[in-house]
């Protein structure tokens, strides 16, 4: 994988509010497991293959970043791949699920009360139990193993540029967890949650961080910027996204890290940052998700880069 450039990206507010922002550009590091899906499967995979394990078994929705790219990486180092996904067998020829089947995952869909156990100890064994030569990776890849892989954002920033502030979009919490880990209180790191919930997410990043949770002091999870919910927007959020994509020059999606420049555009609004202060945003990828989004009319293809369909569902 490439080392992820960063880029100044530059648009009226900024000047205005006397900040300076850049963009951690994660979505470069490879065409298909961009972003942070890469960054936390790393050492799965590389655990599960030092291991002797010839699976690799994981959960997440029907149009989930993480099964996309948990696919594709297992295909590429010669590892099964189970998903279990929330939802209907309908889904399986979706965007998403289309490109999983061409890298060969087997998927195993579960209704929404079943896919709620995915980290009972009782449910897990049994799935163990069903794929013995399987390694369970949770969903969204968020465990021990995935901060290492994030923590090398940080020490690659620390060798490109100096900033004060890092914003993240947070949906499983692995991402932050691993940033605040490694970044060792240089830094003031803010994650936005993409979905709608009050200290889930807290409490889930401190779990991660275990016993050193305490040590480190300089990060948060906003919750106030989920617009309404996990993959829910009004049109005038797709609007501010769409613009600030074409002024910066930089994709952006409206699911997470488009959520993250809303929350960046609002707390310039509201005064939040000193004048002065260098602001990084860590792009985490997921531009796939556009291509679900687009097949099911939830946007114009002609405002986002909305990526191919599998070859098995080209049109």
């Amino acid at each position: 994988m490439n080392l992820s450039p960063v880029n100044q990206i530059f648009h009226p507010r900024f000047k205005e509010h006397s900040v300076e922002v850049f963009v951690k550009r994660d979505d470069l590091i490879h065409p298909i497991i961009s972003g942070n899906k890469w960054r936390k499967l790393k050492y799965n995979l590389l655990s599960a293959q030092e291991l002797g394990y010839q699976q690799i078994l994981s959960f997440g929705g029907a149009f989930s970043n993480h099964i996309h790219a948990l696919a594709f990486a297992c295909s590429q180092h010669n590892l099964q791949s189970v998903g279990i996904i929330r939802g209907e067998e309908q889904y399986q020829h979706n965007f998403t699920l289309s490109w999983a089947k061409h890298w060969q995952m087997e998927l195993k869909f579960v209704d929404r009360l079943t896919y709620k156990q995915r980290s009972n100890t009782e449910y897990l064994e049994q799935l163990q139990s069903e794929y013995p030569n399987a390694f369970i990776v949770p969903e969204g890849g968020s465990n021990q193993l995935a901060l290492p892989g994030m923590g090398e954002v940080i020490t690659e920033l620390n060798e490109q540029i100096e900033y004060d502030y890092l914003f993240t979009p947070v949906g499983s919490g692995g991402t932050i967890a691993g940033l605040v880990k490694a970044d060792k209180n240089q830094h003031k790191i803010l994650g936005v949650a993409v979905l709608k919930q009050q200290g889930y997410l807290t409490d889930e990043v401190n779990t991660l961080l275990e016993d050193s949770a305490e040590e480190y002091n300089k990060w948060q999870i906003l919750n106030q910027f989920h617009r309404g919910g996990y993959g829910k927007y009004m049109p005038e959020d797709a609007a501010r996204i769409i613009e600030f994509s074409q002024t910066t020059g930089v994709p952006f999606e409206p699911v997470y890290s488009g959520k993250m420049v809303l929350a960046l555009l609002d707390l310039l609004e509201q005064g939040y940052f000193e004048a002065g202060a260098k602001i990084m945003l860590l792009h985490t990828g997921g531009l796939q998700g556009l291509g679900g989004m687009a097949e099911r009319g939830l946007l114009n293809p002609a405002d986002w880069p909305v990526p191919k369909h599998a070859p098995s569902q080209s049109r």
